[in-house]
């Protein structure tokens, strides 16, 4: 577990998060208001590219600096399994929401009137292909996030997971879930990227439900994947570096003893080299 605060990487996740918020809802409203007529199939995959394209792309350019959680749906899981210090999860937290803001407030600049059609990307809650039902809708969004975190585990935290993978599994894993997700709840999977869009919009209808399914979700997988499947590769893993430095080890012992008998030897040749020059005269 990482025990320092570093804001670095809290910046470092206002950016991502500023990102996914800028172009995901900046792809509904082009799709839906300026290119398209309403949530058309064509502005479906359109949205859902937007948003796999930003949070793949993000992983890849912020992972390696501060983990690219860019969702508390996220953070909140590593913060249980321990994978960052409490401190530093909470600062993940408000500067993903401070940088989902900040992103929907730049929409609300660029794009005031046709933005504000679709409240700037803010999810509207369960829609008429589930009967309007909060149940449902709460049950889709934990399932989405249960499948989200789940990828994030074993492609990005997992020791074992092939390298080089996670920014287009994550990404992927992404677009896959607004394809199927938006027609019903408006695929949030992350209350950050919710809540920006809500604050400039004013639009705040059944927005708890887009902060509790998705951290039931995320929470669910986090500890499911962890307590299953990573920690079961890390004694592995710590066996074998466990291996390597008792190898190392008994290499150094090896070679410190070959140098202590050369220097036992060395008195004793030198001392029957004098006796030799001493006969010699």
């Amino acid at each position: 577990m990482t025990s320092l605060v570093n804001p670095r990487n809290w910046f470092a996740e206002a950016i991502a998060t500023y990102a996914l918020v800028f172009f995901g809802p900046l792809a509904i409203i082009l799709s839906v208001v300026a290119f398209g007529d309403g949530l058309s199939i064509e502005s479906i995959i359109m949205i859902s590219l937007a948003h796999g394209a930003a949070i793949g792309l993000m992983v890849y350019a912020f992972g390696h600096i501060s983990g690219a959680h860019i969702n508390p749906a996220v953070t909140i899981p590593m913060m249980i399994t321990k994978k960052i210090s409490v401190a530093d999860g909470i600062g993940y937290i408000i500067f993903q929401l401070i940088g989902a803001v900040v992103a929907a407030f730049s929409l609300k600049a660029i794009l005031p009137e046709i933005g504000a059609k679709v409240n700037f990307g803010t999810q509207g809650g369960p829609s008429e292909l589930l009967n309007n039902s909060v149940m449902a809708g709460i049950t889709v969004e934990i399932i989405l996030t249960f499948f989200l975190v789940t990828v994030i585990f074993l492609t990005a935290v997992h020791k074992k997971a092939p390298a080089g993978i996670h920014g287009i599994s994550i990404g992927g894993m992404v677009f896959l879930l607004h394809l199927v997700g938006v027609p019903l709840t408006g695929a949030s999977m992350n209350p950050a990227r919710t809540f920006g869009p809500a604050v400039v919009s004013g639009f705040w209808e059944l927005h708890w439900l887009y902060w509790v399914a998705p951290i039931i979700g995320g929470i669910i997988a986090g500890v499911i994947m962890n307590y299953i499947f990573v920690n079961n590769a890390e004694p592995e893993t710590k066996r074998r570096s466990r291996a390597s430095s008792i190898g190392k080890s008994q290499e150094l012992e090896k070679y410190e003893k070959q140098y202590l008998a050369k220097l036992e030897k060395k008195p004793v040749e030198q001392e029957r080299k004098k006796v030799s020059r001493s006969r010699t005269r």
